[in-house]
């Protein structure tokens, strides 16, 4: 009996060494950035959409309803952010970003529509903000907002791409093993690029927030 209790106690630290052995991070990256070169003509389709939304409203293709709509949520979080600290502020910005990020891509499960909307409404805001800023501060106050949006952007578009990505697993063969390996190497992707961008993204936006406040 005693033997194989031993024997039992060996073969599970063999197990947890085997395990511990095959996780290569250098391979999961090589794996995240093969998935993610695969969706290039979702990430290119994604950027091309949100920019010539957000060129369309910045020229004056507006809602007022959905400009008031808007400003009140712009006003909540604003809110939000009212007596925060720096590493308060830079949580916040990352919190929120990450959620957003990671529901971009389990949505589109829904056949990549959730994604669709996630593209329209941030191009109508982005292209809505610019223009109210660039109306009292100048056209050259874009140049400051720059840095905000480097590493945030990038990793919306991503998340966008996958989910839209996602989408398309009921056009395959075998579609629910489809939706899994999709889902799999989205989520890879999400831990090994878009979660340091992110990362990134807020705390430069943390910083420049509390800064400049």
């Amino acid at each position: 009996m005693l033997r194989m209790s031993k024997n039992k106690k060996f073969n599970r630290k063999m197990s947890k060494k085997k395990i511990k052995s095959k996780y290569n991070i250098k391979k999961e990256y090589k794996e995240a950035f093969k998935f993610l070169w695969s969706v290039k003509n979702y990430f290119i389709f994604v950027v091309l959409l949100f920019f010539l939304i957000t060129i369309a409203v910045y020229s004056g293709a507006q809602n007022q309803e959905l400009n008031n709509t808007l400003l009140e949520y712009l006003k909540k979080v604003a809110e939000k952010f009212e007596g925060k600290g720096i590493i308060e502020t830079i949580f916040l910005i990352f919190s929120n970003n990450l959620f957003v990020s990671f529901l971009a891509i389990v949505t589109g499960v829904f056949f990549g529509i959730m994604p669709l909307i996630f593209i329209i409404s941030n191009g109508y805001a982005l292209g809505f903000i610019a223009q109210k800023t660039v109306d009292i501060a100048g056209i050259t106050i874009l140049w400051k907002l720059f840095p905000h949006g480097i590493f945030e952007l990038p990793a919306v578009f991503i998340s966008l791409a996958l989910g839209l990505k996602l989408g398309t697993f009921v056009f395959a063969n075998k579609p629910w093993k489809t939706l899994w390996d999709y889902f799999y190497k989205s989520m890879r992707v999400f831990f090994y690029v878009v979660f340091p961008l992110l990362v990134i993204a807020a705390i430069i936006e943390g910083s420049l927030i509390v800064l400049l406040k």
